[in-house]
């Protein structure tokens, strides 16, 4: 039975196990019958001309344990294998819905390219909650870095193994290489060898704990305080006027003088003995006057809030 008679199946997928079991899907996969050139020049152009769903299936089929070999590729990122997989079977499936077989290439070569970037795409995307590559000579660098300094590490000498990071000698190797700036290699050491951290604390005891969020927040624009501190402003300008629009003329005279007024030579205005000479009466009278006052006053402002 030749493999593309072995994989054409009405449900094709129905060969593979779930990724639930990973060693159960890779050993399926790893069974699959690969297709000769023919066969596989035969499912593309299928696919191709007339839409033929199940030769894109037989396609897909016979080169998933490409992905799997791919996937294992990007492990040392601790992302689940089975989430890489899964990825790149996406990049597989676009690889044979855009695959020409008449340019003269074998699917595999082709499908490498898709199956690394949707791997590549995912990988920036989950392995840090802060994105760490954004332009292409940073994602350039976040793939060839870790790789380039196991290998610098590998040509130390034995006295030299423990150091971690890049002297700047590795670092103008590693720029040249690659072909982006020393700064940007730099840069990206500094990212990589950084974990990520949480803005609040990240525990339930009740002492004190110090996180990003304590010095991060700015308090002054906080939606609340900006809230507050207009209102506060308010009050102290056209709400204090208005409630001393509600006092008759002693009473805003004495609450003017005891609390409002400034003199030039800062000794505040009237005492209450000064106040009880002018009108005539005890200064426990003005003091009783002043009390019935901002009663009225603390009264207006809330009515105003």
């Amino acid at each position: 039975m030749s493999a593309s008679s072995a994989i054409a199946v009405r449900d094709p997928w129905a060969l593979v196990p779930s990724l639930g079991n990973l060693d159960a899907y890779i050993s399926a996969v790893n069974r699959l019958p690969l297709l000769t050139a023919e066969e596989e020049s035969s499912a593309a152009r299928s696919l191709r001309d007339q839409g033929d769903l199940e030769a894109a299936g037989r396609l897909v089929l016979s080169h998933l344990r490409l992905v799997v070999a791919i996937s294992r590729q990007y492990l040392g990122y601790g992302l689940p294998q089975g989430d890489l997989i899964q990825e790149g079977n996406v990049g597989l499936m676009k690889a044979v819905k855009r695959f020409d077989p008449d340019q003269g290439v074998r699917l595999v070569s082709y499908a490498m390219h898709w199956i690394k970037a949707e791997i590549h795409e995912y990988i920036l995307k989950n392995w840090r909650m802060v994105k760490v590559a954004t332009t292409k000579a940073q994602r350039k660098l976040f793939f060839n870095l870790r790789s380039m300094k196991h290998q610098l590490k590998a040509e130390q000498a034995d006295g030299e193994t423990h150091r971690n990071t890049l002297t700047e000698a590795e670092v103008a190797q590693v720029a040249r290489e690659l072909n982006v700036k020393r700064e940007e290699v730099l840069e990206m050491e500094t990212r990589l060898s950084g974990g990520d951290v949480a803005l609040e604390p990240q525990t339930d005891d009740e002492g004190e704990t110090f996180a990003p969020i304590a010095y991060l927040a700015d308090e002054t624009q906080e939606p609340t305080r900006v809230i507050e501190a207009r209102s506060r402003d308010e009050l102290a300008g056209n709400g204090i006027t208005r409630a001393l629009d509600v006092l008759d003329p002693r009473s805003r005279r004495i609450v003017e003088e005891r609390w409002l007024k400034v003199n030039d030579d800062a000794s505040g205005g009237m005492t209450l003995h000064e106040l009880a000479a002018e009108y005539g009466v005890s200064a426990e009278r003005i003091r009783q006057i002043e009390v019935a006052a901002m009663k009225k006053m603390k009264k207006a402002l809330t009515e105003a809030a």
